[in-house]
């Protein structure tokens, strides 16, 4: 008699559609509000992702930063997208069962705060070393202010309602992916 329980770390066909879906619903979000400058719901997106599929948001993302290099082109920039956004990942995994939209908000404002810093990194080398990097940093610190109030509007807004809708699909369809997410009763944000 065969077990019913998959390997760790095989992904079930649905698994692999939601996750490609999530991918391209995080770049397709960005691309929708490419005309506000460092206005996007990216964050939001992906600590959702990260509450209901844990680690296996890593792959939504991998799909996503995929899409920007191939749409974009794969230039320093892209670089640093490899490793920020995953980074994001691994931060909503230390808070992945608060439920508190305040607290996401703060969490996504901080990473819209502490991106410029971390997108100038490939640049060091190419910049001269750290006056290089501080220049730019310096001079992206509106851009990063503007990301920050961003992320915090839009996660505070915007978690409770897609938090629902998240939950609730993923149940209708009888996916295994709520593992991450609490029972029902806890689950008021």
């Amino acid at each position: 008699m065969r077990s019913s329980s998959r390997p760790a770390g095989k992904l079930s066909a649905r698994e692999i559609t939601v996750l490609a879906l999530m991918g391209a619903l995080i770049f397709a979000a960005k691309a929708a509000l490419a005309g506000i400058p460092n206005i996007n719901i990216n964050a939001v997106l992906i600590i959702l992702t990260t509450i209901f599929f844990g680690w296996r948001a890593l792959y939504a993302v991998g799909i996503y930063v995929m899409l920007e290099g191939l749409i974009f082109g794969f230039q320093i920039w892209w670089v640093s997208y490899v490793f920020i956004w995953p980074l994001l990942v691994v931060a909503a995994m230390a808070f992945r069962k608060n439920r508190s939209a305040l607290i996401w908000a703060v969490i996504a404002a901080f990473w819209g705060l502490l991106f410029g810093p971390l997108m100038y990194i490939p640049y060091f080398c190419i910049l001269g070393g750290w006056k290089g990097y501080f220049a730019m940093w310096i001079a992206g610190i509106p851009y990063d202010l503007t990301h920050a109030a961003g992320n915090f509007v839009l996660t505070l807004v915007l978690y409770p309602p897609l938090y629902r809708v998240m939950d609730r699909l993923l149940e209708k369809t009888g996916s295994q992916t709520r593992k991450g997410a609490l029972p029902r009763e806890d689950d008021r944000p």
